[in-house]
């Protein structure tokens, strides 16, 4: 039915967690991604008890489910430069804490940016990084899920051999896997333009990664030409990606029961018309 696939955005939490969900359900979304403190402060207030109580209201209300965080935009679990390391792993440290009293289901972050290092010792830092939270992890539901980069400046991964090597060494102690975002793996050079674009590339991911550790999807078209390594998003079928793209994502059966985010401009009034597109993709196939 419809209703099963999990198609959202990511939605404002201004003025609360729970906001999000009833933007998300003013939307047409079945999940959401959202904010759980300021993305742009080392430190986030903690979730009240208050808080935590109209948030449990809301999810019961909205039925909204398989809701992701995403981390704050400063934290660099890869960086070379002691100082921000230590409030990296900190303000990671506290949005587990978070997620984990909202009972998320994922925790999503971008790897890392390298700066000065090579990309080689970047990835051994994240991977450092990852596993001494092994034992904060466990103390809740969240999965960690990584995020795949465009690969602009010195950022780490956008290429499917980095998250495979960060999958590899942190699988064993941590409830890992990846978020394919579209606009970002299309400017890092993987073409998602028509439908057998699609199935090469979704077959590479699966040879490399393995699509077993992928579980959330960023719908966005881009705006920059394929390869160009440089993260713009656009609306979708308005951007460098198409709607044939798209629908061949939404066709995809590998693809099909995987939570779906949008993270496209002009939200409030672009996203209950691209959640009601891409949810006639799905139906299109369904019906042929």
């Amino acid at each position: 039915m419809e209703n099963e696939l999990l198609i959202g955005a990511h939605t404002s939490a201004q003025g609360g967690v729970h906001k999000a969900l009833l933007q998300g359900r003013e939307i047409g979304a079945t999940t959401i991604q959202l904010f759980t403190a300021n993305q742009k402060r080392w430190v986030g207030k903690p979730i009240s008890d208050e808080e935590l109580a109209l948030w449990e209201a809301a999810k019961e209300e909205t039925g909204i489910s398989h809701i992701m965080s995403h981390d704050s935009y400063l934290i660099n679990l890869g960086s070379c430069k002691e100082d921000i390391l230590r409030k990296s792993k900190q303000a990671f440290e506290d949005e587990i804490t978070r997620c984990h009293k909202l009972t998320l289901s994922y925790l999503n972050f971008h790897p890392g940016v390298a700066t000065e290092a090579t990309e080689e010792a970047c990835l051994e830092t994240i991977v450092e990084s990852l596993l001494a939270f092994e034992q904060h992890v466990a103390n809740g539901p969240t999965r960690l899920l990584i995020e795949a980069t465009a690969g602009q400046g010195t950022t780490v991964g956008h290429r499917f051999e980095h998250l495979a090597y960060l999958i590899e060494r942190t699988k064993h102690a941590l409830p890992i896997g990846v978020c394919i975002d579209t606009c970002h793996i299309f400017a890092a050079g993987y073409d998602l333009r028509t439908k057998q674009a699609v199935k090469e590339t979704f077959d590479t991911f699966d040879e490399i990664v393995g699509l077993q550790h992928l579980y959330a999807l960023h719908m966005n078209d881009s705006m920059k030409p394929f390869a160009s390594r440089r993260d713009r998003h656009a609306n979708i079928g308005d951007g460098e990606i198409g709607r044939e793209g798209f629908e061949a994502i939404m066709q995809e059966p590998r693809l099909k029961h995987l939570p779906k985010y949008l993270e496209t401009p002009n939200g409030d009034t672009k996203w209950p018309e691209e959640i009601t597109m891409l949810r006639s993709f799905a139906a299109s196939k369904a019906r042929t």
